[in-house]
């Protein structure tokens, strides 16, 4: 009979695995929200620019993901505190480090594509995803995660997992690309009234909805990053179980809270539930959650869900009603207002708040500790895109043309239609691939 024998393993060797296995675990869930990405956007644009759509996400993550590592990580370090050299992630054992920061990274990067559907020069937005992703997003981080540098007394900014740092980041800056490249063709009335342009299937969006409410327990829950530690004696692992309850906890109480707002709001104004509201709101309602959840309070998931998903049809409304701007994915009111609103809510629906009844002064410090963190990223989001975008504006390349936007970006820009069997034109040609002159109606001559 063989013995059992004690393992004979440092439990800080231990705990450093099992974090290690658990980092790189979320880190692939995040990463495939990028196919949920993928999915809500190609649903929520025309069959004519889905393939362009498609691209764009593929490219976010390949130039994104590319130009963090060798830029963005060091950037973010370097504002932080930490030398560039020492922020690089030279050394074998940074990598896992690196990645994790870098699907959060490419969260907020592929944002923005959503909001510049259907008229954006594939070329202008991936010069956008680069310096996002080299200098924008790390100055953000560098400020806030790293070098935490916004705090108002004892109370420091607080976004556990990107709730305004990524989401409100990435939703702002989509709005205000959005903004400098004008609305998409037809999409307002000569009296300034807005046209629906309807996505090309619902089915894609509310898929990509649930592929990115699955990964996004990996954004949330996953950024309680430490799963075991050694134990006081140094021989014992201590779970920290408390934080990774409340998160999951919260991140799906307020992702349902968001789904019933969204609707709920959008029957009292239409006397209709509209699916892309529901599934819009699904997504408004974890976005709000993602800067608190290690905080909140069970009540507090249910507020901060359902009033992130309950804003949704009203700041989209003004969008497009009052600002005339053609946010094609609804990025801002998703994202951005989302994202502000829960960030803001941090001090009212924190525990801490609550423990022995109401601490006013947590509330008031931690309230304009938010405020400020809130208008710091906001201002400089705004200037860093509004910088880009207007230059590329300038210099005639921010949007294709008025011939290329009718025809669409699929044949325009990369010279392949998405669903050719659909075409008046036989889409066939001899290596099996799909003709782009026969699509555009050209002659073979």
């Amino acid at each position: 009979m063989i013995e059992a024998l004690p393992l004979q393993v440092e439990p800080s060797a231990l705990t450093d695995a099992i974090s290690n296995v658990w980092v790189l675990t979320v880190t692939f869930l995040i990463f495939f929200m990028h196919a949920g990405f993928a999915m809500l956007e190609a649903g929520q644009v025309r069959a004519k620019n889905v393939a362009n759509q498609l691209t764009k996400n593929l490219l976010t993550w390949s130039v994104g993901v590319t130009v963090f590592f060798v830029i963005g990580a060091g950037i973010s370090g370097l504002i932080g505190g930490d030398p560039y050299t020492d922020a690089f992630p030279f050394l074998d054992e940074e990598y896992i480090g690196w990645l994790y920061g870098a699907v959060f990274a490419m969260t907020a990067a592929t944002i923005v594509s959503g909001a510049v559907a259907g008229r954006a020069k594939l070329r202008a937005y991936v010069t956008y995803t680069f310096l996002l992703a080299a200098v924008i997003y790390p100055v953000v981080t560098g400020i806030t995660w790293v070098g935490e540098y916004i705090a108002v007394g004892d109370a420091v900014f607080h976004d556990f997992a990107g709730g305004m740092i990524v989401h409100g980041l990435g939703g702002i800056a989509g709005l205000t690309a959005a903004y400098i490249l004008g609305p998409r063709m037809d999409r307002f009335g000569e009296d300034g009234s807005p046209n629906v342009i309807p996505g090309h299937s619902m089915t894609f969006a509310v898929l990509g909805t649930l592929m990115l409410a699955f990964g996004w327990y990996g954004f949330n829950v996953g950024t309680a990053a430490v799963f075991a530690e050694a134990g006081p004696n140094g021989d014992l692992l201590a779970f920290n179980g408390a934080v990774l309850s409340r998160v999951a906890m919260g991140t799906t109480i307020a992702m349902a809270a968001g789904a019933m707002g969204a609707g709920l709001v959008a029957w009292l104004k239409t006397d209709k539930v509209d699916t892309l509201y529901v599934a819009n709101g699904l997504l408004a309602g974890l976005v709000g959650i993602t800067a608190i959840p290690d905080t909140t309070t069970w009540w507090g998931a249910f507020i901060v869900g359902g009033l992130a998903g309950a804003q949704l049809p009203i700041v989209f409304g003004f969008v497009e009603n009052r600002l005339k701007i053609d946010d094609v994915c609804a990025v801002f009111p998703v994202h951005g207002s989302a994202g502000v609103l829960g960030t803001l809510a941090f001090p009212f629906v924190a525990v801490e708040a609550w423990q022995g009844g109401l601490d006013l002064g947590f509330v008031v410090e931690g309230f304009i500790t938010q405020v400020l963190g809130v208008v710091i990223i906001a201002a400089w989001t705004i200037l860093a895109t509004g910088v880009v975008w207007g230059a590329l504006k300038a210099i005639g390349q921010a949007r294709v043309t008025p011939e290329h936007e009718r025809e669409g970006l699929d044949l325009s820009e990369h010279g392949v239609e998405t669903y050719p069997e659909f075409g008046d034109e036989d889409p066939l040609v001899a290596d099996g691939g799909v003709s782009a002159v026969r699509s555009r109606g050209d002659s073979d001559e």
